[in-house]
Protein backbone atom coordinates (compact mmCIF):
# COMPACT_ATOMS: atom_id res chain seq x y z
CA UNK A 1 0.00 0.00 0.00
CA UNK A 2 1.36 3.38 -1.01
CA UNK A 3 0.39 6.14 1.39
CA UNK A 4 -0.60 9.53 0.01
CA UNK A 5 2.04 11.94 1.26
CA UNK A 6 1.47 15.06 -0.86
CA UNK A 7 -1.78 16.46 -2.18
CA UNK A 8 -2.64 19.67 -3.96
CA UNK A 9 -5.73 21.74 -4.65
CA UNK A 10 -6.41 23.74 -7.81
CA UNK A 11 -9.05 26.41 -7.35
CA UNK A 12 -9.67 28.51 -4.23
CA UNK A 13 -13.36 29.09 -4.86
CA UNK A 14 -16.57 27.84 -3.27
CA UNK A 15 -16.11 24.15 -3.99
CA UNK A 16 -12.39 24.33 -3.22
CA UNK A 17 -13.34 25.33 0.32
CA UNK A 18 -15.47 22.18 0.61
CA UNK A 19 -12.54 19.98 -0.42
CA UNK A 20 -10.22 21.91 1.91
CA UNK A 21 -12.43 21.31 4.93
CA UNK A 22 -12.85 17.62 4.10
CA UNK A 23 -9.10 17.17 3.76
CA UNK A 24 -8.51 18.93 7.07
CA UNK A 25 -11.10 16.68 8.73
CA UNK A 26 -9.25 13.67 7.28
CA UNK A 27 -5.99 14.88 8.78
CA UNK A 28 -4.58 15.37 5.27
CA UNK A 29 -4.63 19.15 4.68
CA UNK A 30 -3.43 20.08 1.21
CA UNK A 31 0.31 20.37 0.74
CA UNK A 32 -0.07 23.07 -1.91
CA UNK A 33 -2.79 25.21 -3.40
CA UNK A 34 -3.02 26.94 -6.77
CA UNK A 35 -5.24 29.79 -7.93
CA UNK A 36 -4.66 32.58 -10.43
CA UNK A 37 -5.62 34.92 -7.58
CA UNK A 38 -2.68 34.50 -5.20
CA UNK A 39 -4.44 36.30 -2.36
CA UNK A 40 -7.43 33.93 -2.53
CA UNK A 41 -5.10 30.93 -2.48
CA UNK A 42 -3.19 32.34 0.49
CA UNK A 43 -6.42 33.05 2.38
CA UNK A 44 -7.66 29.49 1.87
CA UNK A 45 -4.31 28.08 2.92
CA UNK A 46 -4.36 30.27 6.03
CA UNK A 47 -7.72 28.82 7.02
CA UNK A 48 -7.18 25.13 6.25
CA UNK A 49 -3.49 24.41 5.59
CA UNK A 50 -1.16 27.12 6.99
CA UNK A 51 1.99 25.31 5.88
CA UNK A 52 0.86 24.84 2.28
CA UNK A 53 2.83 26.14 -0.66
CA UNK A 54 1.10 28.80 -2.78
CA UNK A 55 1.11 28.72 -6.58
CA UNK A 56 -0.56 30.64 -9.39
CA UNK A 57 0.47 28.18 -12.17
CA UNK A 58 -0.95 24.67 -11.80
CA UNK A 59 1.60 23.11 -14.16
CA UNK A 60 4.45 24.56 -12.14
CA UNK A 61 2.86 23.24 -8.96
CA UNK A 62 2.51 19.72 -10.38
CA UNK A 63 6.03 19.73 -11.83
CA UNK A 64 7.73 21.00 -8.66
CA UNK A 65 5.66 19.30 -5.99
CA UNK A 66 5.02 15.98 -7.77
CA UNK A 67 1.90 15.39 -5.67
CA UNK A 68 0.26 12.02 -5.19
CA UNK A 69 -3.21 13.54 -5.70
CA UNK A 70 -4.57 16.79 -7.07
CA UNK A 71 -8.09 18.11 -6.56
CA UNK A 72 -9.50 19.99 -9.56
CA UNK A 73 -11.98 22.56 -8.21
CA UNK A 74 -11.93 25.05 -11.06
CA UNK A 75 -14.47 26.39 -13.58
CA UNK A 76 -15.85 23.68 -15.87
CA UNK A 77 -13.99 24.68 -19.02
CA UNK A 78 -10.63 24.10 -17.30
CA UNK A 79 -11.32 20.56 -16.11
CA UNK A 80 -10.18 18.69 -19.23
CA UNK A 81 -6.81 20.39 -19.65
CA UNK A 82 -5.93 20.07 -15.97
CA UNK A 83 -6.97 16.41 -15.78
CA UNK A 84 -4.98 15.56 -18.90
CA UNK A 85 -1.85 17.35 -17.70
CA UNK A 86 -1.91 15.73 -14.27
CA UNK A 87 -2.49 12.25 -15.68
CA UNK A 88 0.39 12.76 -18.12
CA UNK A 89 2.61 13.33 -15.08
CA UNK A 90 1.33 10.21 -13.30
CA UNK A 91 -0.65 12.21 -10.73
CA UNK A 92 -3.97 10.88 -9.41
CA UNK A 93 -6.85 13.30 -10.01
CA UNK A 94 -10.09 13.92 -8.15
CA UNK A 95 -12.16 16.33 -10.24
CA UNK A 96 -15.34 18.16 -9.42
CA UNK A 97 -18.35 17.60 -11.68
CA UNK A 98 -18.83 17.84 -14.56
CA UNK A 99 -15.99 15.76 -15.96
CA UNK A 100 -15.73 18.28 -18.82
CA UNK A 101 -18.08 20.11 -21.19
CA UNK A 102 -17.97 18.16 -24.49
CA UNK A 103 -17.75 14.60 -25.80
CA UNK A 104 -14.54 15.51 -27.64
CA UNK A 105 -12.98 16.35 -24.29
CA UNK A 106 -14.27 13.05 -22.88
CA UNK A 107 -12.30 11.21 -25.57
CA UNK A 108 -9.15 13.23 -24.86
CA UNK A 109 -9.44 12.46 -21.16
CA UNK A 110 -10.02 8.76 -21.87
CA UNK A 111 -6.81 8.55 -23.90
CA UNK A 112 -4.86 10.36 -21.19
CA UNK A 113 -6.21 8.08 -18.48
CA UNK A 114 -5.45 4.94 -20.48
CA UNK A 115 -1.87 6.15 -20.99
CA UNK A 116 -1.35 6.89 -17.30
CA UNK A 117 -0.73 4.73 -14.26
CA UNK A 118 -2.72 7.23 -12.19
CA UNK A 119 -6.39 7.12 -11.24
CA UNK A 120 -9.12 9.61 -12.10
CA UNK A 121 -12.16 10.13 -9.91
CA UNK A 122 -15.11 12.49 -10.35
CA UNK A 123 -17.21 13.97 -7.55
CA UNK A 124 -20.72 12.59 -7.80
CA UNK A 125 -20.80 12.48 -4.03
CA UNK A 126 -24.57 12.06 -3.67
CA UNK A 127 -24.14 8.38 -4.54
CA UNK A 128 -22.57 8.10 -1.07
CA UNK A 129 -25.58 9.41 0.83
CA UNK A 130 -27.44 6.85 2.91
CA UNK A 131 -30.85 7.38 1.33
CA UNK A 132 -29.50 6.83 -2.19
CA UNK A 133 -27.49 3.75 -1.19
CA UNK A 134 -30.61 2.35 0.49
CA UNK A 135 -32.70 3.00 -2.64
CA UNK A 136 -30.10 1.36 -4.89
CA UNK A 137 -30.11 -1.77 -2.74
CA UNK A 138 -33.92 -1.77 -2.45
CA UNK A 139 -34.35 -1.62 -6.23
CA UNK A 140 -31.88 -4.33 -7.14
CA UNK A 141 -34.54 -7.05 -7.36
CA UNK A 142 -37.46 -4.79 -8.37
CA UNK A 143 -38.95 -4.00 -11.77
CA UNK A 144 -39.31 -0.29 -12.52
CA UNK A 145 -42.26 1.09 -14.45
CA UNK A 146 -41.27 4.77 -14.64
CA UNK A 147 -39.62 7.54 -12.63
CA UNK A 148 -39.33 11.30 -12.22
CA UNK A 149 -36.58 13.51 -10.83
CA UNK A 150 -36.93 17.11 -9.70
CA UNK A 151 -34.52 19.91 -8.78
CA UNK A 152 -36.19 23.16 -7.72
CA UNK A 153 -33.58 25.70 -6.63
CA UNK A 154 -32.90 29.43 -6.62
CA UNK A 155 -30.00 31.25 -8.23
CA UNK A 156 -30.19 35.01 -8.72
CA UNK A 157 -28.22 37.51 -10.78
CA UNK A 158 -25.73 38.10 -7.95
CA UNK A 159 -24.81 34.41 -7.99
CA UNK A 160 -23.79 34.61 -11.65
CA UNK A 161 -22.09 38.00 -11.36
CA UNK A 162 -19.95 36.74 -8.48
CA UNK A 163 -18.04 34.47 -10.88
CA UNK A 164 -18.02 35.63 -14.52
CA UNK A 165 -17.46 32.10 -15.89
CA UNK A 166 -20.94 31.13 -14.73
CA UNK A 167 -23.78 31.59 -17.18
CA UNK A 168 -21.64 31.10 -20.27
CA UNK A 169 -21.84 28.17 -22.69
CA UNK A 170 -18.12 28.47 -23.46
CA UNK A 171 -17.00 28.51 -19.83
CA UNK A 172 -19.71 26.73 -17.82
CA UNK A 173 -20.94 24.48 -20.62
CA UNK A 174 -24.59 25.25 -19.86
CA UNK A 175 -26.73 26.27 -16.92
CA UNK A 176 -28.84 24.49 -14.35
CA UNK A 177 -28.48 21.07 -16.00
CA UNK A 178 -24.68 20.89 -16.17
CA UNK A 179 -24.07 22.64 -12.88
CA UNK A 180 -26.76 22.07 -10.26
CA UNK A 181 -29.09 19.34 -11.58
CA UNK A 182 -26.39 17.02 -12.94
CA UNK A 183 -26.14 15.32 -9.53
CA UNK A 184 -29.81 14.34 -9.42
CA UNK A 185 -29.82 13.34 -13.08
CA UNK A 186 -26.83 11.11 -12.31
CA UNK A 187 -28.75 9.52 -9.44
CA UNK A 188 -31.91 8.76 -11.39
CA UNK A 189 -29.90 7.21 -14.23
CA UNK A 190 -27.82 5.26 -11.68
CA UNK A 191 -31.05 3.89 -10.19
CA UNK A 192 -33.07 3.37 -13.38
CA UNK A 193 -30.44 2.63 -16.05
CA UNK A 194 -29.14 4.64 -18.97
CA UNK A 195 -31.70 5.71 -21.58
CA UNK A 196 -31.41 5.64 -25.38
CA UNK A 197 -33.55 8.63 -26.41
CA UNK A 198 -34.52 12.03 -25.04
CA UNK A 199 -36.97 14.78 -25.85
CA UNK A 200 -36.17 17.96 -23.95
CA UNK A 201 -36.63 21.68 -23.83
CA UNK A 202 -34.67 24.38 -22.02
CA UNK A 203 -35.50 28.01 -21.26
CA UNK A 204 -34.37 31.06 -19.34
CA UNK A 205 -37.34 32.13 -17.24
CA UNK A 206 -35.81 34.46 -14.66
CA UNK A 207 -32.38 35.66 -15.79
CA UNK A 208 -32.77 36.91 -19.35
CA UNK A 209 -30.15 39.53 -20.04
CA UNK A 210 -28.03 38.15 -17.20
CA UNK A 211 -27.01 34.71 -18.48
CA UNK A 212 -26.96 33.09 -21.91
CA UNK A 213 -27.59 29.57 -20.56
CA UNK A 214 -30.76 27.88 -19.32
CA UNK A 215 -32.19 28.32 -15.85
CA UNK A 216 -34.92 25.72 -16.48
CA UNK A 217 -35.08 22.38 -18.30
CA UNK A 218 -37.55 19.54 -18.74
CA UNK A 219 -36.84 16.19 -20.36
CA UNK A 220 -38.37 12.81 -21.06
CA UNK A 221 -35.93 9.91 -21.39
CA UNK A 222 -36.75 6.59 -23.06
CA UNK A 223 -34.93 3.34 -22.45
CA UNK A 224 -35.26 0.14 -20.51
CA UNK A 225 -36.90 2.24 -17.78
CA UNK A 226 -38.44 5.53 -18.91
CA UNK A 227 -38.07 8.59 -16.69
CA UNK A 228 -38.81 12.29 -16.79
CA UNK A 229 -36.80 15.11 -15.29
CA UNK A 230 -37.39 18.74 -14.36
CA UNK A 231 -34.87 21.27 -13.09
CA UNK A 232 -35.00 24.99 -12.45
CA UNK A 233 -32.95 27.73 -10.81
CA UNK A 234 -35.92 30.10 -11.16
CA UNK A 235 -37.67 29.13 -7.91
CA UNK A 236 -38.04 31.64 -5.09
CA UNK A 237 -36.06 29.39 -2.74
CA UNK A 238 -34.23 26.07 -2.65
CA UNK A 239 -36.42 22.99 -2.24
CA UNK A 240 -35.21 19.43 -1.45
CA UNK A 241 -34.34 17.44 -4.56
CA UNK A 242 -36.56 14.43 -5.08
CA UNK A 243 -36.80 11.23 -7.10
CA UNK A 244 -40.01 9.22 -7.38
CA UNK A 245 -39.93 5.72 -8.84
CA UNK A 246 -43.08 3.83 -9.76
CA UNK A 247 -42.54 0.08 -9.62
CA UNK A 248 -44.22 -2.41 -11.94
CA UNK A 249 -46.42 -3.56 -9.04
CA UNK A 250 -47.62 0.10 -8.70
CA UNK A 251 -45.70 0.75 -5.46
CA UNK A 252 -44.20 4.26 -5.29
CA UNK A 253 -40.69 4.74 -3.94
CA UNK A 254 -39.98 8.37 -2.97
CA UNK A 255 -36.38 9.41 -2.36
CA UNK A 256 -35.40 12.62 -0.57
CA UNK A 257 -31.88 13.65 0.54
CA UNK A 258 -32.32 12.13 4.03
CA UNK A 259 -35.20 9.69 3.71
CA UNK A 260 -36.93 7.06 1.57
CA UNK A 261 -40.65 6.28 1.63
CA UNK A 262 -42.70 3.48 0.09
CA UNK A 263 -46.29 4.41 -0.67
CA UNK A 264 -45.99 7.29 1.80
CA UNK A 265 -44.60 5.14 4.64
CA UNK A 266 -41.09 5.95 5.83
CA UNK A 267 -38.75 3.00 5.29
CA UNK A 268 -35.39 4.75 5.71
CA UNK A 269 -34.33 7.84 7.64
CA UNK A 270 -30.80 9.16 7.82
CA UNK A 271 -29.52 10.80 10.95
CA UNK A 272 -28.64 14.47 10.71
CA UNK A 273 -25.38 14.68 8.80
CA UNK A 274 -22.53 17.15 8.91
CA UNK A 275 -21.56 18.87 5.71
CA UNK A 276 -18.55 20.85 4.54
CA UNK A 277 -20.38 23.35 2.33
CA UNK A 278 -23.91 24.62 1.91
CA UNK A 279 -26.59 22.45 3.48
CA UNK A 280 -28.15 21.48 0.14
CA UNK A 281 -24.78 20.09 -0.98
CA UNK A 282 -25.25 17.33 1.59
CA UNK A 283 -22.42 15.51 3.31
CA UNK A 284 -21.30 13.35 0.42
CA UNK A 285 -17.93 15.02 -0.10
CA UNK A 286 -16.88 13.93 3.37
CA UNK A 287 -17.53 10.34 2.32
CA UNK A 288 -16.34 10.33 -1.29
CA UNK A 289 -12.98 12.05 -0.80
CA UNK A 290 -11.68 9.59 1.86
CA UNK A 291 -12.93 6.72 -0.30
CA UNK A 292 -11.02 8.02 -3.31
CA UNK A 293 -7.87 8.26 -1.20
CA UNK A 294 -8.41 4.69 0.02
CA UNK A 295 -8.76 3.40 -3.53
CA UNK A 296 -5.58 5.18 -4.59
CA UNK A 297 -3.60 3.92 -1.62
CA UNK A 298 -4.81 0.34 -2.06
CA UNK A 299 -4.45 0.39 -5.83
CA UNK A 300 -8.16 -0.41 -6.36
CA UNK A 301 -9.99 1.22 -9.30
CA UNK A 302 -12.28 4.01 -8.10
CA UNK A 303 -15.85 3.32 -9.30
CA UNK A 304 -16.81 6.87 -10.33
CA UNK A 305 -14.18 7.37 -13.01
CA UNK A 306 -14.23 9.18 -16.35
CA UNK A 307 -16.25 6.40 -18.01
CA UNK A 308 -18.92 6.62 -15.33
CA UNK A 309 -18.96 10.43 -15.23
CA UNK A 310 -19.25 10.62 -19.02
CA UNK A 311 -22.62 8.86 -18.89
CA UNK A 312 -24.53 11.67 -17.19
CA UNK A 313 -22.61 14.27 -19.19
CA UNK A 314 -23.96 12.56 -22.32
CA UNK A 315 -27.49 12.98 -20.96
CA UNK A 316 -26.96 16.67 -20.23
CA UNK A 317 -25.49 17.35 -23.67
CA UNK A 318 -28.38 15.46 -25.28
CA UNK A 319 -30.84 17.70 -23.42
CA UNK A 320 -29.12 20.73 -24.96
CA UNK A 321 -29.10 19.15 -28.40
CA UNK A 322 -32.75 18.05 -28.35
CA UNK A 323 -34.44 21.46 -28.67
CA UNK A 324 -37.86 19.87 -28.43
CA UNK A 325 -37.12 16.97 -30.80
CA UNK A 326 -36.81 13.29 -29.84
CA UNK A 327 -33.18 12.35 -30.48
CA UNK A 328 -30.91 9.37 -29.88
CA UNK A 329 -28.45 10.05 -27.09
CA UNK A 330 -24.81 10.19 -28.13
CA UNK A 331 -22.51 8.35 -25.78
CA UNK A 332 -18.70 8.53 -26.01
CA UNK A 333 -17.03 6.26 -28.54
CA UNK A 334 -16.86 2.85 -26.94
CA UNK A 335 -18.82 4.15 -23.95
CA UNK A 336 -21.31 1.98 -22.11
CA UNK A 337 -24.95 2.94 -21.61
CA UNK A 338 -25.55 0.49 -18.77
Amino acid sequence: MKKIQKNALIGAGVIGKVHSRCLADMGKPFTAICDIDKDKAAAMAGEWAPDALIYTDYKQMIDELEPDVIHVCTPHYLHAEMIIYALSKGVNVLCEKPLCISLDQVEQIRRARESSKAQLGVCFQNRYLGSNIFAKEFLKDKEIDSAHGSVIWHRDADYYRADPWRGSFALEGGGVMINQAIHTLDLIAWLCGMPEYVLAKTDNLSLRGVIEVEDTASAFFEGENNFSFYATNAASSNMPVSIDIRLSNKDLLSILPNSVSLNGELIYSQKKQSFAGKSYYGGGHGLLIPDFYRHVEEGIPFPIDDKEAAKVLSLVLAIYESRGERIKIKYPEGGEKV
